[in-house]
């Protein structure tokens, strides 16, 4: 039928116009939106579109130490840029860019493949640090490439060769893994925080408020006109209670060895020193360390990012015996124990040797500690029981952290019968409790927590926290404020903490553990360790191989009442304590070296509450030594127009010289000691500053002046 007409229906046609007048209806609703609705927002966008905003990094705050010597600065440095507001395609200028600033054109597309879901306004950091070459290739390439863009960044300096590396810590770009954490969720991809040590711990503190200035750009993104900026705010800074002079005699001290050194004020829980080795050098971080560099120290097998004096979990030896004394003297047992040592003894139906294969003859708690007998501690061990030792060492702070200001703390181990069946579903065995009464076994603690034990035996059952910042200079928000102020007071009869400290300072004596560590005036009390890392049949096999050393260590303080320093070491394959007490003792004699160069510095006496020592040395029949140098405090009358009771009181060093001619030094009434005649004279170099209403326990006279040694 050709020619015919088909017609359209009437609802297919209704149906079109109805269509047609929905589409118009929908692209009316979108101009009246994007005209009148959206006006606003649209038009903010168009401006942000418009002007361009490049951050101003904020200069991290810097980090002193307790006298406000400089230990972490900052340096200007320029970074690379690329801003993404324009509208060039970023990947096609990637080869040229690279050229210019001497990049892989592989990593310039990489960060921008990285940055797509950031939000447009957000840069990418290229490259930190750039040279001078490359920093004119941005100025000289602005036309062409106007996506580039530098910005002025305070780079980390950091003291060379590690010094302070572990306690101080380092900085890097924060990670993807870090931004999904809530602790970073208000940082951006490119900023800078703190990955370790003081540097993480009070990032929030030494981070400061970033600014930005602001351009007008045109469609490709030039900068046509400045706008003005909002000024960065600096981080805050932050003083630490690290003693540098302190410091570097431990860098020194533990300089070509492994292991550890702390250094702590047993009264306040503040760290004057804190070494670990080997070390690294934070200043490869504080620009972007490379993924070489950063494989090699992750896989070295000495561990140099590790900080031993907090992460180390090693057994302690016998400077657990000091513990033990403790423990037993608590217990009516140490006081009253006298054994027999011929080398060894059988517990159990095991022989366990001491030390020195031929015995140490009789030996009380005194003799047990300043020679380390094995077998006498064997014998307290047995008697004491796992629980009570258990009980004792974790009330000095053993098997869990300390809480010190530092970031990855361990917690140690202190083994009891309920540990060995929650971590492995057996029981304890008696005959594992002697190996822990000598610090083997099953005991693995920190350096930091064994000087923080110790520390609380030497004050009299005080134990403090550790910190490297002093607590009141911190916002309240900080919780360390309230933490680090904590002091717990352990319950030590007086007559037992006499009776250990006064053994302890015969250690460096001739006939104690580490008589070659000994120091002519400084009266040091402490103990030796030597610990296995493998079994002793197994060291017989591998004799020479240093891999299976023995550890050294070395706890000790000065003055042996109520110190005020005490210097835990931990000399990895050092053998014998004794070496590890030569290094303590450095720190120790650098610390006392430098008050006497302090005129006014006058010894601390006991904290209230403290115990009062029984005994005072050294005594008027010790100083017979030619030029016998000594701390001492002195009186003299009161001056004119002053009370007879307002007696003064005056502290210092002072040498007493040899001389021809005889002069009586005679101790105060109520010393146990006697006096003997001595061949020095009464001149003595004296520099201090006077004090009023001192007391003093222990006189010595010559001549006409009073002398007198302090707790």
């Amino acid at each position: 039928m050709f020619g015919r007409e088909e017609k359209v229906s009437s609802m297919r046609l209704t149906a079109i116009q109805y269509s047609i007048l929905g589409m118009f209806l929908v692209l009316g609703y979108g101009l009246w939106r994007l005209q009148v609705s959206g006006s606003d927002y649209y038009a903010t966008q168009a401006e942000k579109n418009r002007v361009r905003k490049v951050p101003i990094l904020a200069p991290r705050g810097k980090i002193f130490d307790r006298e406000g010597r400089i230990i972490v600065d900052n340096y200007p440095s320029f970074t690379a840029l690329m801003m993404r507001d324009a509208t060039r395609d970023l990947n096609a200028d990637a080869d040229l860019i690279a050229q210019g600033l001497h990049m892989k054109a592989d990593d310039v597309r990489e960060k921008i493949r990285h940055f797509v879901g950031m939000p447009q306004y957000a840069p990418i950091y290229l490259k930190e640090d750039i040279t001078p070459d490359e920093l004119a290739f941005v100025e000289a390439h602005r036309n062409e490439l106007p996506e580039l863009d530098t910005i002025m960044a305070h780079r980390r300096l950091y003291p060379r060769n590690g010094f302070l590396a572990h306690l101080v810590g380092y900085v890097g770009e924060v990670s993807e893994d870090m931004l999904k954490q809530a602790q970073w969720e208000n940082y951006n991809p490119g900023d800078v925080v703190g990955k370790s040590g003081v540097e993480l711990q009070y990032n929030q503190l030494l981070t400061g408020q970033n600014g930005y200035r602001q351009a007008i750009v045109n469609s490709r993104g030039k900068e046509i006109k400045q706008l003005g900026e909002t000024p960065a705010e600096a981080g805050k800074p932050l003083k630490l209670t690290i003693d540098l002079d302190v410091q570097i005699a431990a860098e020194q001290a533990l300089e070509g060895k492994n292991g550890a050194i702390v250094a702590m004020d047993p009264r306040t829980g503040e760290i004057l020193a804190m070494v670990s080795r080997p070390t690294f050098d934070p200043n490869d971080f504080s620009v972007r360390i490379s993924k070489t560099e950063w494989n090699g120290l992750i896989t070295d097998k000495a561990k140099p990012l590790l900080n031993k004096a907090i992460q180390a979990q090693l057994a302690p030896g016998s400077t657990f015996k000091i513990l033990m004394a403790t423990a037993g003297w608590q217990e009516n047992i140490a006081q009253t124990l006298n054994i027999h040592c011929n080398g060894g003894a059988t517990f159990y139906g095991r022989r366990f040797g001491c030390w020195v294969k031929g015995g140490h003859g009789a030996v009380d708690l005194t003799k047990a500690i300043y020679q380390s007998c094995d077998v006498f501690f064997y014998t307290l061990a047995e008697k004491l029981g796992i629980a009570r030792i258990s009980k004792y060492a974790t009330a000095f702070g053993l098997g869990q952290k300390t809480g010190i200001d530092l970031p990855q703390e361990v917690s140690g181990t202190m083994p009891s019968e309920e540990w060995k069946i929650r971590n492995y579903k057996q029981k304890w065995f008696a005959g594992e409790t002697i190996s822990v009464g000598i610090g083997q076994g099953a005991v693995a603690i920190t350096p930091v927590q064994l000087m923080r034990a110790i520390s609380a035996i030497s004050m009299g059952g005080r134990l403090v926290v550790p910190h490297v910042v002093n607590p009141m200079q911190l916002p309240s928000s900080y919780v360390e404020v309230q933490h680090s102020a904590e002091v717990k007071n352990i319950s030590i009869d007086p007559t037992g903490w006499n009776t250990i400290t006064d053994a302890m300072s015969r250690v460096l004596l001739p006939e104690g553990t580490a008589p070659s560590a000994h120091i002519a005036g400084i009266d040091i009390a402490g103990k030796t360790g030597s610990a296995q890392i493998v079994s002793l049949a197994l060291r017989a096999k591998h004799e020479k191989n240093e891999d299976f050393a023995q550890n050294g260590w070395f706890v000790g303080f000065t003055p042996r009442r109520n110190p005020e320093i005490i210097v835990v070491t931990l000399f990895e394959g050092g053998e014998h304590g004794k070496l590890a007490a030569r290094l303590a003792t450095q720190v120790i004699k650098a610390y006392v070296d430098k008050k006497k160069r302090q005129p006014n510095a006058v010894a601390s006496g006991p904290l209230p509450g403290a115990p009062v020592a029984s005994r005072q040395l050294p005594a008027a029949s010790d100083l017979q030594a030619a030029n016998t140098e000594m701390g001492a405090l002195w009186t003299e009358p009161p001056s004119a127009g002053e009370e007879d009771s307002d007696q003064r009181l005056a502290g210092g060093w002072m040498t007493i010289p040899t001389s021809r001619r005889k002069a009586s030094l005679i101790a105060a009434p109520g010393l146990e000691n006697t006096a003997s005649p001595a061949k020095q004279n009464d001149r003595s170099v004296m520099n201090s500053q006077p004090i009023k209403n001192s007391k003093i326990g222990y006189k010595l006279k010559t001549g006409n002046r009073q002398l007198a040694t302090g707790n």
